[in-house]
């Protein structure tokens, strides 16, 4: 029997679960790139990935914030914090794309690798809860 989770637990588990599987991997691309001389671009990288969870975290607040809310504008207000958060994050990664170019590119390289990994833990616990159920896709 699988216990019900409220909201808030289900939340902290999953960001639990990303920071450790991010962390996996900045490891393991620390362990590629440090040795081919590239310790720069594996610390860009960890910037990424660390942005990316920033990112969830933000995501995860802002989500209970307007679950628990009952103005009515709070879809217009969503979509707003949604784009301001992108921005934020993305205008970070870019300052330091340019200012530490080449090797500031690392940035984007954890966060892609941080989107994949968001996408893919989303994505696995769906299709067994349709396979479960049978549901056509």
């Amino acid at each position: 029997m699988i216990p019900e989770l409220t909201p808030p637990v289900q939340a902290a588990a999953s960001l639990r679960r990303l920071a450790l599987i991010a962390a996996g991997i900045g490891v393991a691309g620390a362990a590629v790139l440090v040795p081919l001389g590239y310790l720069a671009l594996a610390l860009f990288g960890w910037l990424g990935l660390a942005l990316g969870l920033l990112n969830i975290a933000l995501v995860h607040r802002s989500a209970a914030r307007f679950a628990g809310s009952e103005d009515p504008r709070k879809t217009r207000r969503s979509a707003g914090g949604v784009l301001g958060r992108l921005a934020l994050i993305s205008a970070i990664a870019l300052a330091i794309a340019w200012l530490a170019r080449p090797e500031g590119l690392g940035v984007f390289l954890g966060l892609v690798a941080f989107q994949f990994v968001m996408i893919i833990t989303t994505l696995v616990p769906l299709v067994k809860e349709l396979r479960r159920t049978g549901a056509q896709a």
